[in-house]
């Protein structure tokens, strides 16, 4: 069959690398996709927020499996229209993905399903949450009810910055109108570990456990970003841990939509905090995890396209993964100032060194084709915040951490940022 892509990252790279090697796909199509993209898929040259344009473009080329990458066009419907027309597509309907769209849709649904979490609040003007703040102790956490592109949330130490945080969303309007609401919650302490699964509106597959590092800086600092790196599995989520938050979390997260008229098809995403009193989560996401992804995909033995089709048609019962057992680590090679501003064309140097190496892929994101100036040969170019996703596998989890740094030292750009210590959480974890 053919398939279409929508989405333009490092996350989508890793869909289309892997969705590249099913015996199910004829044709793989990527819009708008990347430079490395261009590489397995037939660019398109259509906005993943054009949902108008990429119906067409399906209707037009008979796509049998549409996969959706970004949160905005699920949030917008996307899944809906296409399902009207007729069309396959994977990921969950509009009503669903409000479970990423609104963090309030998604704070309140976890409180009616004893869905364990942050203790929390929601406000819709900024004085109410200053008097809040004023009696409430830090640390707190402070949220943009929309989507803000992974950094509407704000971790505050102290009373001064959580209520730097609200006038930031709420009176400065940093955020537009995703911060017409907000929500003040408790800061959760623990380790972090991301569950995403697979449901069928029913029945659940569980993904490889994995870990993302958010904060720009090493150690854990500065501010958040889209994500600097991720491993899988996260050595904290034991079988225990993983059956726990299998049972408290997802099953009743799934049974409830499905008990409110919103059967779940799709990806499943938790942010799981880790506490002394349990896991609890964090944050829902109705779309795959990035950088997750890029640590999850190398590992997946299963054909994708196939677990894919099983949730559209409601054919996961006992259905299982198949997975290599090495752990893999993926990190992330930045633009200098990244989250801040940062330039663009930049030539990335170092690309074909790494083509040759075992275990190591690379997955684009913020990148584009282009010319050098010296003599019009072909190269690529930075045309993003974060570029690459160095990705590697290894016997254990030092060996996968080694062989990426050592993928990673063979390429750069002018000022190219990534962290040092991605990774070091899970060998101390490792038993």
């Amino acid at each position: 069959m053919k398939v279409l892509v929508i989405g333009s990252g490092g996350r989508e790279h890793a869909l289309c690398w892997k969705i590249a090697k099913s015996k199910l796909c004829d044709k793989l199509y990527s819009a708008p996709g990347n430079g490395g993209i261009s590489e397995t898929a037939e660019l398109v040259d259509i906005k993943a927020d054009d949902i108008t344009g990429l119906l067409n473009f399906a209707k037009e080329k008979e796509i049998g499996l549409t996969v959706v990458g970004p949160e905005a066009a699920l949030v917008a419907g996307i899944v809906d229209k296409f399902e009207s027309e007729g069309l396959k597509i994977f990921g969950p309907s509009k009503s669903c993905a409000l479970i990423e769209g609104s963090k309030v849709f998604s704070k309140e649904l976890m409180k009616r399903r004893g869905i364990p979490t942050a203790d929390f609040k929601v406000f819709g003007n900024a004085g109410e949450a200053l008097k809040y703040i004023a009696v409430n102790h830090a640390p707190l956490v402070v949220k943009a009810d929309g989507l803000c592109a992974g950094k509407g949330v704000l971790v505050c130490d102290g009373i001064s910055s959580a209520k730097d945080a609200v006038n930031e969303m709420m009176v400065k309007r940093s955020f537009g109108d995703a911060a017409n609401k907000i929500i003040i919650e408790e800061c959760l302490i623990g380790e972090e570990a991301s569950i995403i699964v697979v449901s069928d509106g029913k029945n659940v597959v569980p993904l490889a456990s994995s870990q993302d590092h958010k904060r720009v800086f090493d150690g854990d600092k500065g501010p958040n970003t889209g994500g600097m790196g991720a491993y899988s599995p996260a050595p904290v989520v034991t079988a225990a841990v993983f059956k726990k938050i299998m049972d408290k979390v997802i099953s009743p997260m799934i049974r409830g939509m499905a008990e409110e008229g919103k059967p779940y098809k799709g990806i499943l995403y938790a942010g799981i905090m880790l506490t002394k009193e349990g896991p609890k989560v964090l944050e829902f996401n109705a779309r795959f995890g990035d950088p997750e992804t890029q640590a999850i995909m190398p590992r997946l033995k299963s054909d994708l396209v196939d677990l894919m089709m099983r949730s559209i048609e409601g054919r996961l019962e006992n259905y299982s993964l198949d997975w290599d057992p090495r752990p893999c680590v993926s990190i992330v090679a930045a633009s200098g100032g990244y989250p801040g501003k940062y330039e663009k064309g930049i030539e990335i140097k170092g690309l074909d060194l790494v083509k040759e190496m075992k275990d190591v892929v690379v997955f684009h994101a913020g990148t584009r084709s282009g010319k050098r100036a010296t003599d019009g040969s072909s190269t690529f170019l930075t045309n993003g915040g974060r570029v690459l996703n160095v990705t590697a596998l290894g016997p254990d989890i030092k060996d996968a951490i080694d062989n990426c740094y050592n993928a990673l030292g063979k390429i750069s750009f002018d000022r190219m940022h990534y962290r040092r210590d991605i990774g070091s959480r899970a060998v101390g974890n490792v038993k």
